[in-house]
């Protein structure tokens, strides 16, 4: 969508176009309330203020919606379309590496007690079954900034995704 358009649409319009970047109604609200924003990046710059930071109600609801990193979502919905794109560098026929990451999401949620989260794209299967052995070592109180810095990084990748000048 171009940004004139996002600018012009109706409120549910634009919400419905925010809402795959990342499930949080507030930032959703906060950023289609803001418009017309004079470009793109003060598009992503609102978005990144509005992000910043998230409250733990907030990424504990985004999380509800991201898939363990190795399992593509089914789903036929805008989010899981990017989700699949983004996890693109994890190829699920490398199963050595999908074993790994299965049995490093089992450890994550069984320390952190929800899906381990990071910013796929871009990165390599074994990048971030690397960042996943790492994160590990984490407290809960380390991994709570990491995990709303990634949704963050997601969050505004997303939203470049969808809108351009």
């Amino acid at each position: 969508m171009k940004l004139a358009e996002f600018n012009d649409a109706d409120r549910a319009a634009a919400r419905a176009v925010l809402r795959p970047c990342i499930d949080v109604q507030r930032w959703v609200d906060q950023i289609a309330d803001a418009r017309p924003f004079a470009s793109v990046g003060e598009l992503l710059d609102g978005a990144r203020e509005a992000a910043a930071p998230f409250t733990a109600e907030e990424i504990e609801a985004a999380l509800a919606h991201h898939p363990r990193i190795g399992e593509r979502p089914a789903a036929q919905t805008a989010e899981a379309s990017m989700s699949r794109s983004e996890q693109s560098g994890v190829d699920p026929a490398d199963t050595a590496v999908a074993e790994a990451l299965a049995r490093g999401n089992r450890a994550y949620e069984e320390k952190f007690g929800r899906v381990f989260l990071i910013r796929a794209a871009g990165r390599t299967a074994p990048e971030i079954l690397a960042a996943l052995n790492e994160r590990l070592a984490n407290t809960p109180a380390q991994e709570d900034a990491i995990v709303a810095q990634q949704l963050r990084e997601i969050a505004l990748l997303r939203l470049e995704g969808v809108i351009s000048e």
